[in-house]
C-alpha cells in the first residue's frame, strides 16, 4: 500500500468523468476509447473523423504533459515485443466481441445505468480476477 494515492486517483477520476460527460452532452457521443479509435481507423464519414482524431491527440498530449510535469513516469514492461503485439490484438478482438471497452462500458455505460454495460463490467472484472489468480497462484 506504499503507492496508495487517493487524492490523485480521485482527481484523475473526476477529470475522466467530466471529460466523458462533456463529450456526451456537447457532442452526443460516448467516450469509449476502442470505439473512438476503431471508428477513426475504419470510418471515413465526413464529420466523424475530425472529432475522433482530436480526442485521441488530446489523450496523447494529456499523458505527455503529465509525464513532463512530473519529470517522467517510470514504467517497466517485462514482456517481449511479440507478446505485447499478441496482447494488443487480443484486447482489440475482445473490445469488438464485447461491444466496447472498460472506458465505454465502465465510465459511460454504468453512469447511464446500462444493463449491458453493468453485465460487461462484471464479466471484465471477473475474468481479470480469475486471470490474476491463475497467473500468480497456479502457473
Amino acid at each position: 500500500m506504499e503507492d496508495f494515492t487517493p487524492f490523485s486517483g480521485l482527481f484523475g477520476g473526476m477529470l475522466i468523468g467530466v471529460a466523458a460527460a462533456m463529450l456526451l452532452f456537447l457532442n452526443g457521443r460516448i467516450a469509449g476509447i476502442s470505439g473512438i479509435v476503431g471508428g477513426m481507423l475504419v470510418s471515413r464519414v465526413r464529420g466523424l473523423f475530425g472529432w475522433r482524431t482530436a480526442f485521441v491527440i488530446g489523450l496523447l498530449l494529456g499523458a505527455s504533459g503529465y509525464a513532463l510535469a512530473m519529470g517522467g513516469v517510470p514504467v517497466g514492461i517485462e514482456a517481449s515485443m511479440p507478446a505485447l503485439v499478441v496482447a494488443g490484438l487480443l484486447v482489440g478482438f475482445g473490445t469488438r466481441l464485447g461491444s466496447g471497452c472498460t472506458s465505454g462500458h465502465g465510465v459511460c455505460g454504468i453512469g447511464r445505468m446500462s444493463k449491458r454495460s453493468i453485465t460487461a463490467m462484471a464479466i471484465f472484472f471477473g475474468v481479470a480476477i480469475a486471470t490474476v489468480f491463475i497467473i500468480r497462484h497456479v502457473v
